[in-house]
């Protein structure tokens, strides 16, 4: 069969590389056609239509500045599909841009089947995409196992595969890794380590790290290394940077492996953070601070940000939002999860419940299982 799938940021990039990978196994006559990055072009064997470095806009005034060239990729993806005529259009996550896609495949390709893997998060805004959902997308999957009974209220059936970043992190655990040559090949000292995971938009760089990396001064005793993604300039890791603090590419399995703590903005980092049984501080930038937080209890419907305590359903990691995220209580979150043994403790407690709630590893083989089966 012929597969279309979009990834539009790096955590899509690395869970359509494994579900390709998957579906190369239920369909070993698979044809691929993708935007996405480096790992599903590494899984494909072929380069992508658009690498998701291109598409990954985050907040209203950054999405309205690259409109045009949004609008260029949309009318070059619509023109491949139509082109490539896949059976399956697979779309992961990014509900801006792929619902959009889904409509376009609804009307102009009657006969492929539009699949949702990764849930769009509408349980935390902008539930009105839901009834695009209902109209375009013909099966759709989870990776949260209470977005079944959320969607099912609502009239649309989603099928929980498990959570991706749990094969993600086993997979790696099952491999050696030489700890004593990642820390002499980056230059990185006897101290323990804090990892900072600014992620992977330029926007969440400029406006996290300087923040984050400035804790470094209030903390001699750690070392703080910066995980960069692969997909973005170094350039703008280093100039967002403050005070004594490394930086490592392409690594941010391997340095979590290795962590004593660390400061997270809010994201899928967040949960892997906590299946490599990191304590951590969760934090999220938000332009507006005070009067924005204000906002979140009217568009944002969701108690917390972090997949960790929504997944567990309480505050099991400490959040600093918007006006809350500041060096200052930075400081004093991190002095906890570091110093405090029976806060660290509970914490870790929490990560082995919110383990068990996940379920096992296998997920995209799971789903691939599926969606190679017709409807």
């Amino acid at each position: 069969m012929k597969y279309f799938i979009i990834a539009g940021e790096a955590s899509g990039d690395l869970h359509g590389s494994k579900l390709m990978s998957e579906l190369k196994k239920n369909d070993p006559a698979a044809g691929f056609v993708f935007l996405g990055g480096d790992r599903m072009e590494a899984a494909a064997g072929t380069v992508p239509l658009v690498h998701y470095r291109d598409m990954a806009y985050m907040g209203f005034l950054n999405v309205i500045r690259n409109s045009g060239k949004i609008s260029r990729i949309m009318k070059k993806a619509r023109q491949a599909m139509v082109g490539f005529r896949p059976d399956k259009l697979i779309l992961i996550d990014y509900p801006g841009f792929n619902l959009h896609m889904a409509k376009f495949a609804k009307k102009a390709l009657p006969d492929t089947e539009v699949i949702y893997y990764i849930a769009p998060k509408l349980w935390a805004w902008k539930e009105y995409r839901i009834r695009s959902i209902r109209k375009n997308v013909d099966r759709m999957f989870s990776i949260l196992p209470f977005e079944t009974e959320w969607f099912a209220q609502r009239g649309v059936m989603v099928r929980y595969v498990g959570n991706p970043s749990v094969d993600s992190v086993s997979d790696f655990l099952d491999r050696p890794f030489d700890k004593e040559a990642f820390v002499s090949g980056h230059g990185l000292d006897s101290r323990p380590v804090v990892a900072l995971l600014p992620g992977s938009r330029r926007q969440e760089i400029e406006s996290c790290l300087p923040k984050m990396s400035a804790l470094a001064k209030f903390f001699p005793q750690y070392q703080f290394v910066v995980a960069a993604a692969p997909s973005a300039d170094m350039a703008i890791y280093s100039k967002a940077m403050q005070g004594d603090v490394r930086i490592v590419c392409s690594s941010t399995y391997e340095l979590l492996s290795l962590s004593y703590a660390a400061v997270v903005n809010s994201g899928t980092a967040t949960l892997e953070t906590a299946l490599f049984n990191v304590p951590e501080v969760v934090v999220y930038s938000v332009f507006g601070g005070r009067l924005a937080m204000l906002l979140k209890k009217i568009f944002i419907k969701t108690e917390f940000v972090s997949l960790v305590n929504i997944i567990a359903r309480k505050q099991v990691v400490p959040e600093l939002i918007a006006h809350r995220f500041t060096v200052g209580n930075m400081c004093r979150e991190l002095s906890m999860i570091t110093e405090n043994q029976d806060y660290r403790t509970e914490m870790l407690k929490n990560y082995i419940n919110m383990a068990r709630i996940l379920g096992e590893e296998g997920a995209a083989g799971r789903c691939a299982e599926f969606i190679c089966v017709k409807k």
